[in-house]
């Protein structure tokens, strides 16, 4: 005869090792997909959770139901932050409206514009703005 308490230990330390070696794994490309596809785990994983707490007899019942469903609502949301913070980092920052023409508003290198003034900011407001062509 085993001891019960003996096996759900070793499980738990295998699953343990198993879940590192596979999340090491993973290249960080595809961390976002995957932890999109765990958030839907976790949802299951809640409702789960509901309807054990629903069918709860007992106070101890009761208080367990409760822990697994905050703890899973923590894992849904905490899944859903993370990823939306990973799907911050691919969007494409807004650009500086550039001046048309190769080398910008003052023509060819050191050349004022053709009017003879200084070039203005790109808002038009007349306030001069500062070009570079490069290296001197």
């Amino acid at each position: 005869m085993t001891n019960p308490i003996l096996e759900y230990l070793t499980v738990f330390i295998l699953a343990v090792f198993v879940g590192f070696e596979v999340i090491s794994k993973v290249p960080s490309i595809l961390h976002t997909p995957l932890m999109s596809g765990s958030n839907a785990i976790h949802g299951v994983i809640l409702v789960g959770s509901m309807a054990v707490l629903g069918g709860a007899h007992t106070g101890a019942e009761e208080a367990l139901g409760f822990v697994a469903v905050v703890l899973a609502t923590l894992n849904v949301v905490g899944g859903f932050v993370v990823t939306d913070r990973m799907l911050e980092m691919f969007k494409a920052k807004p650009s500086e409206p550039r001046a048309s023409g190769a080398r910008g508003a003052r023509g060819a290198r050191g050349a004022e514009p053709a009017g003879g003034s200084a070039p203005t900011s790109p808002s038009g407001d007349g306030a001069a703005t500062e070009t570079t062509d490069g290296p001197r």
